[in-house]
C-alpha cells in the first residue's frame, strides 16, 4: 500500500510540475508554443493515467471512500 501511496505522489507532482513548466513557457513569451504544447499534452495524460489507476486501485480494493456517519 505505501507503493502504491508514493507513485501517486510521484505522479501528482509531476503533474504539478509539467504545469509549472507550461506556464514557464506562457509566460517567457519567447515564441516556444510547442515547448508549452508538449508540457500541457504530458498533464494531461498524466492526469489520466493517474485517474485510471485511482479507479483500477479501488475497483481492486486497495483504496475506499471515507464513509463518515454523522
Amino acid at each position: 500500500m505505501d507503493a502504491f501511496r508514493i507513485v501517486v505522489f510521484v505522479l501528482l507532482a509531476a503533474i504539478v510540475s509539467s504545469l509549472g513548466i507550461g506556464l514557464y513557457h506562457l509566460s517567457s513569451g519567447k515564441g516556444s508554443s510547442t515547448k508549452m504544447l508538449r508540457a500541457l499534452t504530458y498533464r494531461i495524460a498524466l492526469s489520466l493515467v493517474l485517474f485510471a489507476l485511482l479507479l483500477i486501485a479501488w475497483r481492486l480494493g486497495w483504496i475506499a471512500p471515507n464513509t463518515y456517519s454523522h
